[in-house]
């Protein structure tokens, strides 16, 4: 039995493009894993702290070797419980919008509370070491326009979306990663349709063997 964490990054819900091909996808995966667990994060829906002085001195007091205060203890206790489900998943599934040609700032709050030395990943002199190793991940990623290499908004030179998963995927030591990509949203009522059906056929298609 695995267990699967599906982090959704859209605050628009029923109209979201992204959950309903991640809808899709997890119907697709209980029918073919049904021993399996599912756990749900909405990013909007939680409590992040914020990253600010308090926290921060509650990260440099670990890494310069020096005990935390009690105030210090519970900040990092709230942060590692917010990463715990992330350490325990086996599968992690990201349904998330492009938002500024980049990924909404609230699931990046998310990501830069939970990015921490011990939680997901570590280094020594020999560099990072991600602690995330052996785990599958799948990002959805839904956009507004199409960033083919000749649309005026090629990938390389605009696409911060994916870009920045890859390398938070990387530096936290997944490798087994797949994407389903969901574009011309913006498009009009019958580009938008049928950009959402094909995702949603690939996702289903993937969900069988995830």
């Amino acid at each position: 039995m695995a267990k699967l964490l599906y982090v959704e990054a859209s605050p628009r819900k029923q109209r979201s493009a992204s959950i309903e091909v991640a809808r899709a996808f997890l119907a697709a995966y209980r029918a073919a894993h049904p021993a399996d667990t599912i756990e749900t994060v909405d990013v909007w829906n939680l409590d992040l702290p914020a990253f600010d002085g308090h926290a921060l001195d509650a990260k440099y007091a670990a890494l310069n070797g020096v005990e935390r205060t009690p105030e210090q203890q519970a900040i990092w206790a709230r942060i590692s419980e917010l990463a715990r489900p992330l350490r325990e998943a086996d599968k992690l599934v990201f349904s998330l919008p492009m938002w500024n040609f980049g990924i909404p700032y609230r699931l990046k709050h998310y990501i830069d509370v939970v990015s921490q030395k011990d939680l997901l990943f570590t280094f020594d002199e020999k560099g990072l070491n991600g602690l995330l190793g052996g785990k599958k991940a799948l990002a959805i990623y839904a956009r507004g326009a199409e960033f083919g290499a000749d649309s005026q908004t090629p990938a390389a030179g605009w696409d911060l979306q994916a870009g920045y998963m890859d390398l938070w995927f990387r530096f936290t030591g997944i490798t087994d990663v797949s994407a389903v990509y969901l574009e011309k949203t913006l498009y009009g009522p019958d580009a938008d349709r049928a950009a959402r059906e094909a995702a949603c056929a690939e996702a289903v298609a993937l969900a069988r063997t995830f």
